[in-house]
């Protein structure tokens, strides 16, 4: 059985496929389209939230530091990406790359895994957006009654409490109309997508324009601040919070690897994909370093512990910088409405990719003939993703989200490794450097920031993998077309007496 379940697809096979065009998704996307989706991807709360809860609660002004050692884990690990996405440029991410080095077995862990970042990961962040939303409504004199826009349970010292809400109606609207605009086609996606990008990186370019002008240097002093012991437990600041805020900050770069599960709608995957992950990843790093430069800079690093921390540094500013408010507010709806169209866009193609080879049922790998988008998955995913966003609260589902993605990056980093021993003549139009010295430093970061989770977050890893081991010997082995290739194949080497 462990032969079966270990068994890996070859990269030949799976470059035949892709480019055989048998599973019918469009080739649209250009090197553009996909560092945009990154960039949609990345830039959303973390950037109008986080940084300043990070800065105050662990590392002060040195929260620079802290987005560039996160920054760096997320580096490593999308140059691992680069090179699976440019050798097989089809769907499924991680876990087709998993599916070439470490087997079916552990292909279906990754998989299973990444529902945590993408399906997760748009519920969350959904969950977000409705606050958001509801508050810039809010400024302009409408208000939406909190009975219908939050979630009915919170998570309260490990117990579900009711909260007198009914339902989060604002995260579910939007989940369904994403879900929409994927189903009718990725370039259309793709179009709405650029045209936020554009809106919020220019609302962030604003705050950090202006914001520069009323920086008082003063308060980047001490840049990294004396460690503290907190009266609750645990500590803050000093080096050991620089590297914790990593850690917090780590979730506002989730989702840049959500580009190379387009690698099949990809014009030219060789060539773009690389360029789409890590352009992305390298632009979103510049504007978090400058705008956590900028908030710290107008206001010491205690006061900005709140929502808006954004909004906090601009009215200390004064008036001169009071108009930027309103564009503050569509910056964040904007960014990240953007995330969840792309989160949304990267699980059903992860499940395309499983039903592909037979680990999921077959309606998953439909794809629709009109628009040549795998519309079945899209619309499961979508449909999960509103009813988690409209009854479950968003620190509950932000911790999964977390972990789930850490793992998946520290897998393709040691697929890297392994892929290099096993088929060091294979054609990498890309080609991660410095191997194996890049992909350990990709696992050691990312592992390290995992063990720096808590306790419950891991139980809930564990169950949850737990669920999709039992789906995969229940179903998904039984169905598998590689094991059942390989089995017709050692058949066919028995002689006939």
């Amino acid at each position: 059985m462990s032969k079966n379940i270990f068994a890996t697809k070859s990269v030949e096979k799976l470059i035949r496929e892709s480019e055989s065009g048998e599973h019918g998704l469009k080739r649209t996307l250009t090197a553009t389209n996909l560092t945009m989706l990154g960039i949609g991807a990345i830039i959303g709360a973390g950037i109008f939230v986080l940084t300043g809860t990070a800065a105050a609660n662990a590392a002060g002004p040195a929260i620079v530091i802290s987005f560039i050692i996160a920054g760096l884990g997320c580096l490593f690990a999308g140059l691992c990406y680069a090179e699976f996405a440019s050798m097989i440029p089809i769907a499924g991410s991680a876990y087709t790359y998993g599916y070439a080095t470490l087997g079916e077995f552990i292909a279906w862990i990754i998989g299973w895994d990444l529902i945590l970042e993408y399906l997760f990961g748009a519920a969350t962040v959904a969950v977000g957006w409705s606050g958001n939303f509801v508050s810039l409504l809010k400024s302009i004199g409408i208000t939406i009654p909190e009975v219908v826009a939050a979630a009915p349970l919170s998570y309260v010292g490990g117990n579900f409490e009711t909260t007198g809400a009914i339902i989060n109606l604002p995260a579910i609207i939007l989940i369904l109309v994403m879900t929409a605009l994927l189903v009718i086609g990725i370039q259309e996606s793709a179009k709405f997508n650029n045209v936020i990008v554009v809106v919020k990186v220019a609302i962030v370019l604003l705050v950090i324009g202006f914001g520069f002008q009323y920086v008082n240097s003063a308060n980047w002093e001490p840049f990294i601040p004396a460690k503290e012991v907190l009266a609750e437990g645990g500590t803050r600041y000093g080096w050991q919070g620089v590297v914790a805020g990593a850690a917090i900050v780590f979730f506002s770069y989730i989702g840049f690897d959500a580009v190379s599960t387009a690698a099949q709608e990809a014009k030219n995957p060789q060539r773009d994909m690389p360029i789409g992950m890590l352009a992305s990843l390298g632009i979103c790093t510049l504007l978090y370093v400058l705008m956590s430069l900028v908030l710290t800079g107008l206001v010491p690093y205690q006061t900005l512990n709140v929502p808006d921390p954004v909004l906090v540094a601009l009215e200390a500013a004064g008036p001169s910088l009071q108009w930027l408010y309103f564009f503050t507010g569509i910056g964040a709806v904007a960014g990240l409405a953007s995330v969840v169209l792309v989160m949304l866009m990267g699980q059903p193609r992860i499940f395309f990719a499983m039903s592909r080879d037979g680990l999921l049922p077959a309606v998953f790998g439909k794809v629709h003939p009109k628009y040549n988008t795998p519309y079945v998955t899209t619309i499961v995913t979508g449909l999960v993703a509103a009813v988690i966003a409209g009854i479950f609260p968003i620190g509950l589902l932000g911790e999964l989200v977390s972990i789930g993605t850490l793992l998946a990056f520290v897998i393709v980093c040691a697929g890297i490794i392994i892929l290099r021993r096993t088929s060091p003549d294979l054609k990498r139009p890309f080609r991660t450097p410095f191997v194996p010295l890049v992909p350990i430093l990709g696992i050691l970061i990312c592992g390290y920031m995992m063990v720096n989770l808590g306790f419950d977050t891991w139980l809930r890893l564990i169950i949850w993998m737990a669920i999709g081991i039992a789906i995969y010997f229940l179903y998904g082995r039984k169905h598998s077309k590689l094991r059942k290739q390989n089995e017709a194949d050692e058949a066919a080497k028995v002689p006939v007496i």
